[in-house]
Protein backbone atom coordinates (compact mmCIF):
# COMPACT_ATOMS: atom_id res chain seq x y z
CA UNK A 1 0.00 0.00 0.00
CA UNK A 2 1.45 3.62 -0.79
CA UNK A 3 0.23 6.45 1.27
CA UNK A 4 0.47 10.39 1.38
CA UNK A 5 -1.36 12.93 2.68
CA UNK A 6 -4.28 14.95 1.24
CA UNK A 7 -3.40 17.98 -0.60
CA UNK A 8 -0.17 17.61 -1.41
CA UNK A 9 3.35 15.90 0.83
CA UNK A 10 5.84 13.26 -0.53
CA UNK A 11 4.50 9.50 -1.03
CA UNK A 12 5.90 6.55 0.47
CA UNK A 13 5.47 3.23 1.13
CA UNK A 14 3.89 1.43 3.71
CA UNK A 15 5.08 -2.49 4.21
CA UNK A 16 2.24 -2.66 7.09
CA UNK A 17 -0.74 -2.16 4.90
CA UNK A 18 -2.92 -4.40 3.14
CA UNK A 19 -4.23 -3.42 -0.13
CA UNK A 20 -3.80 -6.28 -2.91
CA UNK A 21 -2.12 -4.26 -5.57
CA UNK A 22 -0.10 -1.63 -4.11
CA UNK A 23 -1.51 1.47 -5.90
CA UNK A 24 -1.44 5.17 -4.44
CA UNK A 25 -3.25 5.58 -1.87
CA UNK A 26 -4.24 8.95 -0.39
CA UNK A 27 -4.55 9.85 3.85
CA UNK A 28 -5.85 12.75 5.40
CA UNK A 29 -6.94 13.21 9.30
CA UNK A 30 -10.39 11.62 8.56
CA UNK A 31 -9.81 9.19 5.78
CA UNK A 32 -7.58 6.33 5.14
CA UNK A 33 -8.60 4.71 1.45
CA UNK A 34 -7.76 0.61 0.64
CA UNK A 35 -7.20 -0.64 -2.82
CA UNK A 36 -8.54 -4.40 -2.73
CA UNK A 37 -8.29 -4.41 -6.98
CA UNK A 38 -7.47 -8.23 -8.04
CA UNK A 39 -3.19 -6.70 -9.40
CA UNK A 40 -3.04 -6.32 -13.33
CA UNK A 41 -0.74 -9.36 -13.82
CA UNK A 42 -3.37 -12.20 -11.62
CA UNK A 43 -6.11 -10.71 -13.17
CA UNK A 44 -4.01 -11.34 -16.68
CA UNK A 45 -3.24 -14.79 -15.29
CA UNK A 46 -6.66 -15.91 -14.87
CA UNK A 47 -7.62 -14.38 -18.75
CA UNK A 48 -4.70 -16.71 -19.66
CA UNK A 49 -6.56 -19.91 -17.77
CA UNK A 50 -9.75 -19.32 -19.21
CA UNK A 51 -8.45 -19.59 -22.65
CA UNK A 52 -6.24 -22.63 -21.89
CA UNK A 53 -9.40 -23.98 -20.17
CA UNK A 54 -11.19 -23.09 -23.69
CA UNK A 55 -8.86 -23.90 -26.14
CA UNK A 56 -7.23 -27.22 -24.49
CA UNK A 57 -9.04 -28.57 -21.42
CA UNK A 58 -12.56 -28.63 -22.77
CA UNK A 59 -11.70 -30.50 -25.99
CA UNK A 60 -9.94 -32.87 -23.99
CA UNK A 61 -13.09 -33.29 -21.42
CA UNK A 62 -15.23 -33.96 -24.11
CA UNK A 63 -13.49 -36.50 -25.87
CA UNK A 64 -14.74 -40.33 -25.85
CA UNK A 65 -17.44 -39.76 -23.53
CA UNK A 66 -15.30 -38.73 -20.91
CA UNK A 67 -17.99 -36.30 -19.27
CA UNK A 68 -18.77 -39.16 -17.67
CA UNK A 69 -16.42 -38.62 -15.31
CA UNK A 70 -18.10 -34.95 -14.52
CA UNK A 71 -21.74 -35.81 -15.21
CA UNK A 72 -24.50 -37.82 -13.40
CA UNK A 73 -22.37 -40.82 -13.91
CA UNK A 74 -19.55 -38.80 -12.19
CA UNK A 75 -19.09 -41.30 -9.11
CA UNK A 76 -19.47 -44.78 -10.55
CA UNK A 77 -17.42 -43.93 -13.70
CA UNK A 78 -14.38 -42.65 -12.03
CA UNK A 79 -14.86 -45.68 -9.12
CA UNK A 80 -13.26 -49.33 -10.03
CA UNK A 81 -15.72 -50.99 -7.58
CA UNK A 82 -13.97 -54.39 -8.07
CA UNK A 83 -10.41 -53.13 -7.22
CA UNK A 84 -11.14 -51.96 -3.86
CA UNK A 85 -12.95 -48.47 -4.67
CA UNK A 86 -9.75 -47.14 -6.02
CA UNK A 87 -9.62 -44.97 -8.59
CA UNK A 88 -10.85 -46.08 -12.24
CA UNK A 89 -7.15 -46.42 -14.26
CA UNK A 90 -9.32 -44.40 -17.34
CA UNK A 91 -10.29 -41.72 -14.79
CA UNK A 92 -6.63 -41.26 -13.83
CA UNK A 93 -5.06 -41.45 -16.92
CA UNK A 94 -7.12 -38.26 -18.07
CA UNK A 95 -5.93 -36.36 -14.86
CA UNK A 96 -2.41 -37.15 -15.96
CA UNK A 97 -3.24 -35.79 -19.62
CA UNK A 98 -4.47 -32.60 -18.01
CA UNK A 99 -1.88 -32.52 -15.38
CA UNK A 100 1.17 -32.51 -18.25
CA UNK A 101 -0.81 -30.50 -20.83
CA UNK A 102 -0.97 -27.65 -18.44
CA UNK A 103 2.52 -28.13 -17.20
CA UNK A 104 3.70 -27.98 -20.70
CA UNK A 105 1.79 -24.61 -21.07
CA UNK A 106 3.30 -23.53 -17.80
CA UNK A 107 0.48 -23.05 -15.33
CA UNK A 108 0.98 -26.09 -13.22
CA UNK A 109 3.72 -25.38 -11.36
CA UNK A 110 2.40 -22.03 -11.16
CA UNK A 111 3.32 -21.37 -6.75
CA UNK A 112 6.63 -23.31 -6.97
CA UNK A 113 9.84 -20.90 -7.34
CA UNK A 114 10.92 -19.99 -10.46
CA UNK A 115 14.36 -22.76 -10.25
CA UNK A 116 11.79 -25.42 -10.57
CA UNK A 117 9.91 -24.50 -13.70
CA UNK A 118 7.12 -22.18 -11.38
CA UNK A 119 6.19 -18.28 -10.96
CA UNK A 120 6.95 -18.13 -7.21
CA UNK A 121 3.18 -17.75 -6.98
CA UNK A 122 2.18 -16.38 -3.28
CA UNK A 123 -0.45 -17.33 -1.03
CA UNK A 124 -2.65 -14.82 -2.10
CA UNK A 125 -2.55 -15.38 -5.97
CA UNK A 126 -2.82 -19.02 -5.61
CA UNK A 127 -6.70 -18.26 -2.97
CA UNK A 128 -7.28 -15.83 -6.31
CA UNK A 129 -6.58 -18.80 -8.93
CA UNK A 130 -8.29 -21.50 -6.29
CA UNK A 131 -11.29 -18.94 -6.05
CA UNK A 132 -11.84 -18.92 -9.80
CA UNK A 133 -11.21 -22.33 -11.16
CA UNK A 134 -13.72 -23.62 -8.39
CA UNK A 135 -16.18 -21.02 -8.95
CA UNK A 136 -16.31 -22.60 -12.49
CA UNK A 137 -17.91 -25.55 -11.29
CA UNK A 138 -17.34 -29.50 -12.29
CA UNK A 139 -14.59 -29.78 -15.09
CA UNK A 140 -11.34 -31.45 -15.72
CA UNK A 141 -9.70 -27.83 -15.21
CA UNK A 142 -10.12 -28.40 -11.48
CA UNK A 143 -11.52 -31.42 -9.83
CA UNK A 144 -11.06 -30.90 -6.08
CA UNK A 145 -11.87 -34.71 -5.31
CA UNK A 146 -8.20 -35.45 -5.75
CA UNK A 147 -6.92 -31.95 -5.52
CA UNK A 148 -6.57 -32.06 -9.61
CA UNK A 149 -6.07 -28.85 -11.47
CA UNK A 150 -4.14 -27.01 -14.15
CA UNK A 151 -2.68 -24.99 -11.37
CA UNK A 152 -1.32 -27.64 -9.06
CA UNK A 153 -1.68 -27.42 -5.36
CA UNK A 154 2.17 -29.27 -4.91
CA UNK A 155 2.27 -29.06 -1.18
CA UNK A 156 4.25 -32.33 -0.46
CA UNK A 157 6.64 -30.69 -2.92
CA UNK A 158 7.19 -27.02 -0.54
CA UNK A 159 7.60 -29.14 1.79
CA UNK A 160 10.35 -31.13 0.31
CA UNK A 161 11.34 -27.08 -1.14
CA UNK A 162 11.29 -25.55 2.12
CA UNK A 163 12.71 -28.32 4.65
CA UNK A 164 14.68 -30.54 1.93
CA UNK A 165 18.41 -30.84 2.39
CA UNK A 166 20.02 -29.59 -0.78
CA UNK A 167 20.85 -33.39 -1.74
CA UNK A 168 17.01 -33.71 -0.98
CA UNK A 169 15.87 -31.31 -3.25
CA UNK A 170 17.95 -32.37 -5.95
CA UNK A 171 17.25 -35.75 -6.11
CA UNK A 172 13.29 -35.47 -5.16
CA UNK A 173 11.80 -32.63 -6.64
CA UNK A 174 12.86 -33.42 -10.19
CA UNK A 175 10.86 -36.97 -9.72
CA UNK A 176 7.66 -35.65 -8.07
CA UNK A 177 7.27 -33.49 -10.66
CA UNK A 178 8.04 -35.68 -13.63
CA UNK A 179 5.21 -38.26 -11.79
CA UNK A 180 8.50 -40.93 -11.13
CA UNK A 181 8.50 -40.61 -7.39
CA UNK A 182 5.29 -40.14 -5.55
CA UNK A 183 5.05 -38.85 -1.67
CA UNK A 184 2.34 -39.75 0.55
CA UNK A 185 1.58 -37.99 3.78
CA UNK A 186 1.20 -40.46 7.13
CA UNK A 187 0.66 -38.76 10.45
CA UNK A 188 -2.82 -39.39 11.33
CA UNK A 189 -3.21 -42.21 13.14
CA UNK A 190 -6.25 -44.89 14.33
CA UNK A 191 -6.16 -43.29 17.92
CA UNK A 192 -4.62 -40.15 17.36
CA UNK A 193 -5.96 -37.52 14.88
CA UNK A 194 -6.37 -33.95 15.43
CA UNK A 195 -3.56 -34.08 18.22
CA UNK A 196 -0.50 -35.92 16.35
CA UNK A 197 1.97 -35.25 19.72
CA UNK A 198 0.30 -38.15 20.75
CA UNK A 199 1.13 -40.66 17.91
CA UNK A 200 2.18 -44.11 18.98
CA UNK A 201 4.19 -44.92 15.74
CA UNK A 202 8.10 -44.95 16.99
CA UNK A 203 11.25 -44.97 15.45
CA UNK A 204 14.26 -46.06 16.81
CA UNK A 205 17.93 -45.45 16.17
CA UNK A 206 20.15 -48.56 15.32
CA UNK A 207 23.49 -47.03 13.57
CA UNK A 208 23.16 -45.14 10.37
CA UNK A 209 19.56 -46.49 10.22
CA UNK A 210 16.07 -46.04 12.09
CA UNK A 211 13.48 -49.25 12.63
CA UNK A 212 10.07 -47.99 12.03
CA UNK A 213 6.69 -49.65 13.73
CA UNK A 214 3.53 -48.03 14.05
CA UNK A 215 -0.15 -47.43 12.10
CA UNK A 216 -1.62 -44.72 10.43
CA UNK A 217 -4.94 -43.81 8.77
CA UNK A 218 -6.21 -41.99 6.18
CA UNK A 219 -2.88 -42.47 4.13
CA UNK A 220 -3.98 -40.59 1.16
CA UNK A 221 -2.68 -41.49 -2.55
CA UNK A 222 -0.97 -44.56 -0.94
CA UNK A 223 -2.48 -46.60 -4.29
CA UNK A 224 0.28 -45.17 -6.38
CA UNK A 225 2.54 -43.83 -3.95
CA UNK A 226 6.28 -44.32 -3.95
CA UNK A 227 7.32 -43.01 -0.97
CA UNK A 228 5.35 -42.30 1.99
CA UNK A 229 6.15 -39.19 4.77
CA UNK A 230 6.23 -40.92 8.08
CA UNK A 231 5.85 -39.10 11.35
CA UNK A 232 6.91 -41.00 13.82
CA UNK A 233 7.90 -40.89 17.96
CA UNK A 234 11.98 -40.56 18.00
CA UNK A 235 12.32 -38.77 21.56
CA UNK A 236 10.28 -37.17 24.23
CA UNK A 237 6.96 -38.30 25.77
CA UNK A 238 3.41 -38.79 24.40
CA UNK A 239 1.89 -34.93 24.46
CA UNK A 240 5.34 -33.73 23.66
CA UNK A 241 5.37 -31.55 20.89
CA UNK A 242 9.16 -32.17 20.57
CA UNK A 243 10.67 -35.60 19.29
CA UNK A 244 8.48 -36.41 16.17
CA UNK A 245 10.29 -36.98 13.01
CA UNK A 246 9.22 -37.17 9.43
CA UNK A 247 11.14 -39.66 7.50
CA UNK A 248 10.93 -40.49 3.55
CA UNK A 249 9.76 -43.86 3.77
CA UNK A 250 9.66 -46.36 0.50
CA UNK A 251 6.23 -48.03 0.29
CA UNK A 252 7.96 -51.16 -1.07
CA UNK A 253 10.23 -51.71 2.31
CA UNK A 254 10.00 -54.46 3.85
CA UNK A 255 7.40 -54.49 7.11
CA UNK A 256 5.31 -51.43 5.01
CA UNK A 257 1.71 -52.86 4.52
CA UNK A 258 -1.43 -51.67 3.41
CA UNK A 259 -3.98 -53.35 5.53
CA UNK A 260 -7.01 -51.91 3.52
CA UNK A 261 -8.65 -48.40 1.28
CA UNK A 262 -10.75 -47.25 3.83
CA UNK A 263 -14.42 -46.54 1.65
CA UNK A 264 -15.87 -43.18 2.13
CA UNK A 265 -18.62 -40.47 1.82
CA UNK A 266 -17.05 -39.75 -1.32
CA UNK A 267 -16.07 -42.13 -4.15
CA UNK A 268 -13.24 -43.59 -5.10
CA UNK A 269 -11.02 -43.32 -2.25
CA UNK A 270 -7.28 -43.69 -2.17
CA UNK A 271 -7.16 -43.74 2.09
CA UNK A 272 -5.37 -46.46 3.21
CA UNK A 273 -4.69 -47.93 6.59
CA UNK A 274 -1.12 -48.72 6.62
CA UNK A 275 1.06 -51.03 9.08
CA UNK A 276 4.57 -50.26 9.74
CA UNK A 277 6.82 -53.46 11.43
CA UNK A 278 9.79 -52.57 11.62
CA UNK A 279 10.53 -51.33 8.64
CA UNK A 280 14.23 -50.08 8.23
CA UNK A 281 15.22 -46.61 6.71
CA UNK A 282 18.23 -45.02 6.54
CA UNK A 283 19.23 -41.84 8.41
CA UNK A 284 19.53 -39.48 5.50
CA UNK A 285 15.85 -40.18 4.98
CA UNK A 286 14.54 -37.44 7.55
CA UNK A 287 13.08 -34.38 6.19
CA UNK A 288 13.72 -31.48 8.22
CA UNK A 289 15.61 -31.55 11.72
CA UNK A 290 15.29 -35.07 13.78
CA UNK A 291 12.62 -33.95 16.34
CA UNK A 292 10.64 -31.00 14.65
CA UNK A 293 8.81 -32.95 12.31
CA UNK A 294 5.55 -30.83 13.48
CA UNK A 295 6.94 -28.11 11.69
CA UNK A 296 6.88 -29.57 8.47
CA UNK A 297 3.36 -31.31 9.12
CA UNK A 298 1.93 -27.87 10.07
CA UNK A 299 4.08 -26.56 6.73
CA UNK A 300 1.28 -29.08 5.10
CA UNK A 301 -1.93 -28.32 6.86
CA UNK A 302 -1.61 -24.23 6.30
CA UNK A 303 -0.49 -24.73 3.15
CA UNK A 304 -3.66 -26.67 2.49
CA UNK A 305 -5.91 -24.95 4.97
CA UNK A 306 -5.64 -21.71 3.14
CA UNK A 307 -6.33 -22.68 -0.12
CA UNK A 308 -9.43 -25.09 0.59
CA UNK A 309 -10.82 -22.25 2.04
CA UNK A 310 -10.46 -20.34 -1.30
CA UNK A 311 -11.69 -23.46 -2.80
CA UNK A 312 -14.71 -23.75 -0.87
CA UNK A 313 -15.51 -20.12 -1.36
CA UNK A 314 -15.58 -20.82 -4.95
CA UNK A 315 -17.34 -23.88 -4.87
CA UNK A 316 -20.15 -22.64 -3.16
CA UNK A 317 -20.21 -18.98 -4.88
CA UNK A 318 -21.02 -21.63 -7.97
CA UNK A 319 -23.92 -23.33 -5.78
CA UNK A 320 -25.13 -19.50 -5.36
CA UNK A 321 -24.83 -18.58 -9.19
CA UNK A 322 -26.37 -22.03 -10.43
CA UNK A 323 -29.27 -21.64 -7.99
CA UNK A 324 -29.90 -17.74 -9.06
CA UNK A 325 -29.75 -18.72 -12.52
CA UNK A 326 -32.42 -21.69 -11.93
CA UNK A 327 -35.05 -19.65 -9.67
CA UNK A 328 -34.75 -16.45 -12.37
CA UNK A 329 -36.24 -18.92 -15.14
CA UNK A 330 -38.31 -21.47 -13.26
CA UNK A 331 -41.83 -20.29 -12.47
CA UNK A 332 -43.96 -21.82 -10.44
CA UNK A 333 -48.26 -20.35 -9.26
CA UNK A 334 -47.81 -18.28 -12.37
CA UNK A 335 -44.45 -16.50 -11.74
CA UNK A 336 -40.76 -16.70 -11.73
CA UNK A 337 -39.53 -18.50 -8.34
CA UNK A 338 -36.89 -15.57 -7.69
CA UNK A 339 -39.95 -13.52 -6.67
CA UNK A 340 -40.29 -15.09 -3.85
CA UNK A 341 -38.64 -13.88 -0.82
CA UNK A 342 -37.96 -17.12 0.94
CA UNK A 343 -36.01 -18.02 -2.31
CA UNK A 344 -34.17 -14.67 -2.09
CA UNK A 345 -33.11 -14.38 1.70
CA UNK A 346 -31.17 -17.40 2.14
CA UNK A 347 -29.09 -16.77 -0.91
CA UNK A 348 -28.53 -12.94 -0.44
CA UNK A 349 -27.11 -14.79 3.05
CA UNK A 350 -24.73 -16.46 1.58
CA UNK A 351 -23.76 -14.13 -0.56
CA UNK A 352 -22.96 -11.68 2.11
CA UNK A 353 -21.02 -14.24 3.80
CA UNK A 354 -19.26 -15.01 0.79
CA UNK A 355 -18.10 -11.67 0.44
CA UNK A 356 -16.85 -11.53 4.36
CA UNK A 357 -14.99 -14.23 3.98
CA UNK A 358 -13.15 -13.46 0.58
CA UNK A 359 -11.93 -9.94 2.89
CA UNK A 360 -10.65 -12.62 5.54
CA UNK A 361 -9.09 -15.07 2.93
CA UNK A 362 -7.31 -12.59 0.91
CA UNK A 363 -6.07 -10.71 4.63
CA UNK A 364 -5.18 -13.68 5.51
CA UNK A 365 -3.00 -15.01 2.60
CA UNK A 366 -1.65 -11.03 1.98
CA UNK A 367 -0.08 -11.42 5.65
CA UNK A 368 1.32 -15.16 4.87
CA UNK A 369 3.13 -13.28 1.54
CA UNK A 370 4.24 -10.66 3.42
CA UNK A 371 6.45 -12.50 5.71
CA UNK A 372 4.21 -12.86 8.81
CA UNK A 373 5.43 -16.11 10.61
CA UNK A 374 2.67 -18.70 9.34
CA UNK A 375 2.87 -19.83 13.49
CA UNK A 376 1.61 -15.80 14.55
CA UNK A 377 -1.49 -16.28 12.65
CA UNK A 378 -2.86 -19.79 12.48
CA UNK A 379 -5.67 -18.81 14.44
CA UNK A 380 -6.64 -16.96 11.08
CA UNK A 381 -6.02 -19.39 8.74
CA UNK A 382 -8.33 -21.72 10.82
CA UNK A 383 -10.75 -19.25 10.91
CA UNK A 384 -10.21 -19.17 7.40
CA UNK A 385 -10.59 -22.62 7.05
CA UNK A 386 -13.65 -23.82 8.78
CA UNK A 387 -15.78 -20.88 7.78
CA UNK A 388 -15.25 -21.48 4.31
CA UNK A 389 -15.67 -25.15 4.24
CA UNK A 390 -18.98 -24.95 6.30
CA UNK A 391 -20.13 -22.26 3.65
CA UNK A 392 -19.61 -24.51 0.80
CA UNK A 393 -21.58 -27.24 2.79
CA UNK A 394 -24.42 -24.48 3.33
CA UNK A 395 -24.65 -23.24 0.17
CA UNK A 396 -24.66 -26.76 -1.82
CA UNK A 397 -27.76 -27.62 0.89
CA UNK A 398 -29.41 -24.24 0.50
CA UNK A 399 -28.89 -24.75 -3.81
CA UNK A 400 -30.25 -27.85 -3.54
CA UNK A 401 -33.32 -26.68 -1.69
CA UNK A 402 -33.85 -23.80 -3.73
CA UNK A 403 -33.99 -26.24 -7.20
CA UNK A 404 -35.98 -28.71 -5.76
CA UNK A 405 -36.18 -32.08 -7.31
CA UNK A 406 -34.00 -31.38 -9.77
CA UNK A 407 -31.24 -29.78 -7.35
CA UNK A 408 -31.43 -33.16 -5.52
CA UNK A 409 -31.12 -34.91 -9.42
CA UNK A 410 -27.14 -36.13 -9.65
CA UNK A 411 -27.76 -33.96 -13.16
CA UNK A 412 -27.08 -30.66 -10.92
CA UNK A 413 -23.66 -30.48 -9.00
CA UNK A 414 -25.05 -30.03 -5.27
CA UNK A 415 -24.35 -33.37 -4.21
CA UNK A 416 -20.72 -33.80 -5.34
CA UNK A 417 -19.58 -30.19 -4.06
CA UNK A 418 -21.51 -31.11 -0.63
CA UNK A 419 -20.30 -34.48 0.01
CA UNK A 420 -16.15 -33.73 -1.11
CA UNK A 421 -16.33 -30.49 0.46
CA UNK A 422 -17.77 -31.52 3.95
CA UNK A 423 -14.83 -34.33 4.00
CA UNK A 424 -12.75 -30.65 4.60
CA UNK A 425 -14.60 -30.31 7.87
CA UNK A 426 -12.67 -32.81 9.06
CA UNK A 427 -9.28 -33.46 7.16
CA UNK A 428 -6.52 -30.49 7.99
CA UNK A 429 -8.37 -30.48 11.40
CA UNK A 430 -11.63 -30.54 12.09
CA UNK A 431 -14.12 -27.78 12.78
CA UNK A 432 -13.80 -28.36 16.00
CA UNK A 433 -9.95 -28.54 16.17
CA UNK A 434 -9.94 -25.14 14.36
CA UNK A 435 -12.54 -23.22 16.74
CA UNK A 436 -9.81 -24.47 19.72
CA UNK A 437 -6.96 -22.86 17.69
CA UNK A 438 -8.91 -19.77 17.25
CA UNK A 439 -9.94 -19.98 21.49
CA UNK A 440 -6.78 -20.44 22.04
CA UNK A 441 -5.32 -17.35 20.64
CA UNK A 442 -8.32 -15.32 21.85
CA UNK A 443 -7.68 -16.35 25.45
CA UNK A 444 -4.23 -16.23 25.40
CA UNK A 445 -4.50 -20.28 26.60
CA UNK A 446 -0.58 -21.75 26.57
CA UNK A 447 0.18 -24.59 25.20
CA UNK A 448 -0.95 -26.46 21.96
CA UNK A 449 -4.37 -24.69 21.92
CA UNK A 450 -2.21 -21.53 20.82
CA UNK A 451 -0.21 -23.20 17.89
Amino acid sequence: MTLTRAGGGQRHRDPGGCGLSGSWVRVDRYVRAMDFDIPASTQQFLGELDQFIIDVIKPMEGEDDNIRFFDHRREDSRTDWDRDGLPNAEWEGLLRRMRVAADQAGYYRHQLPERFGGQDAGSLEMAIVREHLARKGLGLHNDLQNESSIVGNLVTVLMMEKYGSPAQQAEWIPKMLGGTARIGFGLTEPLHGSDATWMETTATRDGDEWVISGEKYWNTGLHHATHDYIFARTSGSPGDGRGITCFIVPTDSPGFKIEEFMWTFNMPTDHAHVKLNEVRVHNDTILGDEGLGLMTAQLFVHENRIRQAASSLGAGLHCIDTAVAYANQRTVFGKTLSTNQAIQFPLAELATEAEMLRALIWKTAWQLDSGVDHMEITDKVAMCNYRANRFACDAADQAMQTCGGMGYNRAMPFEHIYRHHRRYRITEGSDEIQIRKVAGKLFGITGRAKG
